[in-house]
């Protein structure tokens, strides 16, 4: 990883270069996606089987799994990873909990009522990668908090494997999870499936979770036919420290991040030059180890950087203009900053909480805003798959008292038919 002082031009430099990741989706792309839409929307299944053989080689004989099924695949894992997977839903479950609104009705002494309506969606779809992209983890993830909202139904859709068989991990965190049906289908065709509806697959209102390119730019191009919940960038991470830091932590934690994908980065802001290096060579020591070593070293030449800040307020200053989707705070007193920090998808205190503890068990969402959109999104979470609806109940009397102003605005704004709504009711 390259060093470099932080000047008020370098780290900018950074910046920029990280905003080339963030290029509009190839054209062939959008028109391979767009034609698989079309095709789903006007030919249903029919459609989603004949991509599933061009795509996958085939259509697996059984192509849902209802609720009762899923139950026996948690005796299909071992042991370990079901204890491992219940004990994380349990901790997402208490976390997303807090979350949950309530509707509420305010009664003024005039009689006026006026409150909100909060209640969550009837159905909601879930993608889940499959092949050597499967995570059990994002399953609990997307279904937790949408079962904590009251969603009806929840439907997943994952590929399955070159055998015609579902990964076990997923169909268990499913379980786990409280997924209603399961079809085993995925690309493009089961996100326009889930967006439309066919004969077996149910229309949804919301489609949420990762997916490779065809996914997302499906995702993406069916947003206002359905919900989604975000268009995800590659995975970044932002890690401030001081001297006081462990430097074979911070390039353990780099490189979590970097495995993910070549376009994922990874940037360390220290205030030591002298823990820079340090972290530079532990990288050099620990990816030697490391499955996904080809990934990492390429993510890191591209994307990764170390830069030597005056202070620790001068690395969360670029921090917050950054806008990371996980950003480590490995400093003495790291509570004393959380109030600095203004933009980040989440944040992770000292140095004992690394991401990896956010991506699988503490509680807190890993469906993380990316590219910088952390300045106005926020992670998945229970308000995610709810809807609001506010209502109003005015008396007689207390219209007749609002009438003139509500009038006067109506006309202000050129809306007579708007004023004659108000008129009519005291002529």
């Amino acid at each position: 990883m390259k060093i470099t002082k932080a000047n008020g031009k370098a780290e900018y430099a950074v910046m920029e270069n990280l905003k080339k990741r963030i290029d509009e989706t190839d054209e062939k792309i959008v028109a391979i996606v767009s034609n698989i839409i079309n095709e789903v929307k006007e030919n249903g299944d029919d459609a989603v089987r004949e991509f599933t053989v061009r795509f996958d080689g085939g259509v697996p004989k059984k192509t849902v799994i209802e609720k009762d099924e899923l139950q026996e695949y948690l005796n299909m894992v071992d042991d370990d990873f079901k204890s491992a997977i219940i004990k994380a839903k349990n901790n997402i479950y208490d976390f997303h909990l807090r979350q949950a609104q309530q509707s509420w009705m305010t009664t003024k002494e005039s009689g006026v009522i006026m409150g909100q309506r909060v209640r969550g969606l009837h159905r909601v779809g879930i993608y889940v990668p499959g092949g050597t992209a499967a995570y059990p983890s994002s399953v609990l993830m997307n279904a937790v908090p949408a079962k904590i909202a009251g969603v009806k139904e929840i439907i997943m859709v994952t590929p399955p494997a070159t055998d015609g068989n579902p990964d076990p991990n997923i169909m268990a965190a499913a379980a786990v999870a409280g997924v209603d049906r399961v079809f085993l289908v995925g690309g493009a065709q089961a996100v326009a499936a889930l967006a439309y509806g066919t004969e077996k697959i149910p229309k949804v209102d919301k489609i949420v979770g990762p997916g490779n390119i065809f996914v997302a730019t499906a995702k993406k191009l069916l947003y206002g036919v359905v919900d989604i919940d975000m268009v995800a960038g590659p995975s970044e991470i932002l890690i401030v420290a001081d001297k006081t830091a462990d430097p074979a932590f911070l390039a353990a934690d780099l490189m979590s991040q970097a495995e993910h994908d070549k376009m994922a980065s990874a940037i360390l802001l220290t205030t030591s030059i002298d823990l820079a290096r340090a972290t530079v060579h532990e990288i050099e020591k620990q990816v030697k180890d490391l499955e996904r070593q080809e990934i990492i070293r390429e993510s890191l030449e591209n994307y990764g950087e170390i830069i030597v800040c005056d202070d620790v307020m001068q690395a969360i200053d670029f921090a917050n203009e950054l806008a990371p989707e996980h950003l480590e705070l490995c400093v003495t007193e790291p509570l004393k900053y959380i109030g600095k920090v203004d933009n980040a998808g989440s944040v992770f205190l000292g140095n004992f909480s690394p991401e990896p503890l956010g991506d699988y068990f503490a509680g807190p969402n890993h469906v993380l805003p990316t590219s910088g959109t952390a300045r106005f999104f926020s992670p998945l979470g229970v308000d995610s798959f709810v809807k609001k609806s506010s209502f109003i109940y005015y008396t007689p009397a207390e219209l007749h008292e609002a009438k003139d102003d509500i009038i006067k605005l109506a006309e202000t704004e050129g809306l007579a038919a708007h004023a004659n709504s108000i008129k009519v009711r005291f002529e």
